[in-house]
C-alpha cells in the first residue's frame, strides 16, 4: 500500500458525495510532527471534496493506545457516520513499537468487527521519521488524503446496504 503509485489507484472507483456527513478524527498528540500533517490530509480531502467545514470533528488523545479508548466512546455517541483514528508509530530500540502496534491494530480491528461505524486505520507503523514524512506530504504523498477518501467509500457501502 505505500507504493509512490498507490495514490493513483483508487482514481479508478468513483467516490459517491455523502449529504449530511459526520465524521470524527481523532489524532495523537504523540509524533504530532507527522500526524497533524495526516490531520491536514484529511481536512484537505474534504475541503477539496465539496464537504462543509462541520463534517469533521477533531479530537486529540496522548498516544496511539489511546486511540481505540477514544474511538470506542466515539461510537457510543452515535453522533457519527465514520471515524478516522491518526498516529504514528516509530521503531525504536525497544519492543514498545510491537506492543503499541499491536495494540492500536486489534483495538481498531475489534471495534471494526463488533460495531456499526467504521473505523478507518490510520496509523502510521514506521522504521524511522523519514519514512513517516514520505507519507505525511512527502514522496509517497499524504495518506490522511486517503484515510478520509476511505471513510466516506465505507460510509457509502453502508448506505447501500440499507437500502
Amino acid at each position: 500500500m505505500a507504493t509512490a503509485l498507490h495514490n493513483s489507484n483508487s482514481a479508478h472507483f468513483p467516490v459517491e458525495f455523502i449529504d449530511p456527513l459526520r465524521v470524527a478524527v481523532v489524532t495523537t498528540e504523540w509524533n504530532y510532527q507527522i500526524t497533524d500533517r495526516l490531520l491536514d490530509g484529511v481536512l484537505k480531502y474534504f475541503k477539496e471534496n465539496g464537504y462543509p467545514e462541520d463534517t469533521t470533528s477533531v479530537f486529540r488523545v496522548p498516544g496511539s493506545v489511546e486511540l481505540t479508548f477514544a474511538a470506542n466512546q466515539l461510537v457510543k455517541s452515535n453522533c457519527y457516520d465514520a471515524i478516522i483514528v491518526i498516529g504514528c508509530v516509530i521503531r525504536g530500540d525497544t519492543p514498545h513499537f510491537d506492543y503499541v502496534c499491536e495494540s492500536v491494530t486489534n483495538g481498531v480491528a475489534t471495534l471494526n468487527a463488533t460495531t456499526d461505524v467504521p473505523v478507518v486505520f490510520g496509523v502510521l507503523t514506521v522504521e524511522n521519521e523519514e519514512q513517516a514524512l514520505e507519507r505525511a506530504g512527502g514522496c509517497l504523498g499524504n495518506k490522511g488524503e486517503e484515510f478520509a477518501e476511505c471513510a466516506v467509500k465505507m460510509v457509502n457501502f453502508i448506505l447501500k446496504l440499507k437500502k
